[in-house]
């Protein structure tokens, strides 16, 4: 319910700046779409600590960050498309609370290509919502262990959910405001020098937050 709030919020907002607009160029099955995008990636996470197989206090915490992005979309009918986005991003990690106290875990690149399937609900209009629904498969590379010894994480796959809305300028390009909710989870094997290494199962489950301008062909 909150993307649609913030997109039917969005879409009245693109209204009220330029007026109510007339019918624009029709979305049609076949076009492609491309977008770049400023992207604000803000984790969401939940953690849990173990080490042996016991739980330990401490959780995670993982920076927001702010990267471009360009995604592909192809329309299959007027009205569902599906969209694959391509972008990385960098965040620092740190663990609190821990037996040591707060450990800098360094820092960790997330690459996670999300498809996602829309349902475009206004595709001849100038203003156009739409949701989506999808999958990712998140890789983590470029990893720096930073205070610990050794330290690993997961790739996983995940669910993913979207709404935005489209403003058209003209035939070919148009405005996006969108949003997108990343199920995330992923364990991190954290060599501190305990002896044992320390499991972190955690819940990244970011908000990504992106704002660009498209051209359709």
């Amino acid at each position: 319910m909150k993307f649609l709030s913030v997109t039917v919020a969005a879409a009245a907002l693109l209204a009220g700046i330029y007026g109510v607009p007339p019918a624009a160029h029709a979305s049609d099955a076949g076009d492609f779409l491309i977008r770049g995008r400023a992207l604000v990636v803000a984790p969401d996470v939940g953690s849990s600590l173990s080490l042996g197989g016991a739980g330990i206090p401490g959780h995670t915490d993982l920076s927001t960050a702010i990267v471009p992005e360009v995604d592909f979309s192809y329309f299959f009918t007027d009205s569902i498309a599906a969209e694959l986005i391509a972008g990385t991003t960098p965040h620092n990690v740190k663990a609190s609370g821990t037996p040591l106290g707060k450990v800098d875990l360094g820092n960790v690149w997330l690459l996670p290509p999300t498809l996602t399937f829309q349902y475009h609900f206004m595709p001849h209009e100038k203003i156009s919502p739409y949701i989506g629904v999808g999958v990712n498969y998140t890789l983590f590379y470029g990893v720096d262990k930073g205070d610990a010894l050794g330290l690993k994480y997961d790739n996983t796959f995940g669910y993913a959910f979207q709404a935005g809305v489209d403003y058209k300028l003209d035939d070919h390009w148009s405005l996006n405001l969108d949003l997108k909710k990343l199920m995330l989870n992923t364990t991190a094997t954290v060599n501190a020098g305990l002896g044992t290494p320390i499991k972190a199962d955690v819940d990244i489950n970011p908000w990504l937050v992106g704002f660009g301008v498209g051209y359709r062909f």
